[in-house]
C-alpha cells in the first residue's frame, strides 16, 4: 500500500536533488562562453553586459557581486601561468611588463573563488598603478611568493593553489573589441620550495 508513495517520494528526491548538484556543477565549470586568453590572463569582456550567456547571468546572480559596466572596466583573472601550469602557493613567480592602458589597476592575490587570499596580517595582497615602482620605460616587475622579496612584492597563502586578479578601470580596451591585440603582462614561475 505504501510501496507506490515511497517510489514516488524517492522518485522527486533523486530528480530535484540530482537537478540542483548538476546545475551546481554547471555554473562552477564555467563563468560563461565568450573568455579571451591572452597567455595566463584570461576576461570575460560579455560577463556584465546585456548580451551576457545564461551562464554568466547565472553565475553573476549566484555570486551576488556588483559588476562593472562595460566602459567601466575589465577583470582579468589568471590562475595558470604562462607555460599552463596551475599557480601553487608552494612556488615563486614573477608578472613583468605593462598592462593595458587603464587609469587605474589593481592586482590581487585571490582563493579558487576569486575571494581575496587569506595571507598573514600586515603582508601585502595587494598592488595597483599608484603604489607600484616602475622602471624607467614605465614597465615594472612584481615577485609574488610566501617570503618577502625587495621592490614590488605580493605575499601569498601558506599552501594551495592561488588565482591573481588584475583589474583595469576606467580602460578603452573594456568598451571595445581590440581586446584581443593587447599586450598583457608575462606571468613566470621562478622556482618552487627552497630552490
Amino acid at each position: 500500500m505504501f510501496r507506490f508513495p515511497l517510489f514516488i517520494l524517492i522518485t522527486l528526491i533523486v530528480a530535484f536533488g540530482g537537478g540542483i548538484m548538476i546545475s551546481l556543477y554547471a555554473l562552477d565549470a564555467t563563468q560563461g562562453f565568450g573568455a579571451i586568453k591572452l597567455g595566463a590572463w584570461e576576461a570575460f569582456p560579455a560577463l556584465q553586459t546585456v548580451e551576457a550567456d545564461p551562464y554568466a547571468k547565472s553565475h553573476r546572480a549566484r555570486a551576488g557581486k556588483l559588476l562593472y559596466g562595460s566602459a567601466e572596466g575589465l577583470t582579468f583573472t589568471a590562475s595558470v601561468d604562462d607555460d599552463g601550469a596551475r599557480l601553487n602557493a608552494g612556488c615563486r613567480y614573477r608578472i613583468s611588463g605593462q598592462t593595458p592602458p587603464a587609469r587605474l589597476w589593481t592586482l590581487f592575490t585571490a582563493d579558487n573563488s576569486g575571494n581575496p587570499a587569506a595571507v598573514k596580517s600586515g603582508l601585502p595582497s595587494a598592488l595597483n598603478s599608484w603604489t607600484v615602482l616602475r622602471q624607467p620605460d614605465s614597465s615594472f616587475s612584481i615577485d609574488i611568493s610566501a617570503a618577502a622579496q625587495p621592490g614590488n612584492w605580493l605575499a601569498l597563502p601558506q599552501a594551495g593553489t592561488f588565482r591573481l586578479v588584475l583589474t583595469l578601470f576606467d580602460t578603452p580596451t573594456a568598451g571595445s573589441s581590440g581586446v584581443i591585440d593587447l599586450a598583457m603582462p608575462k606571468l613566470t614561475k621562478t622556482g618552487c620550495g627552497n630552490a
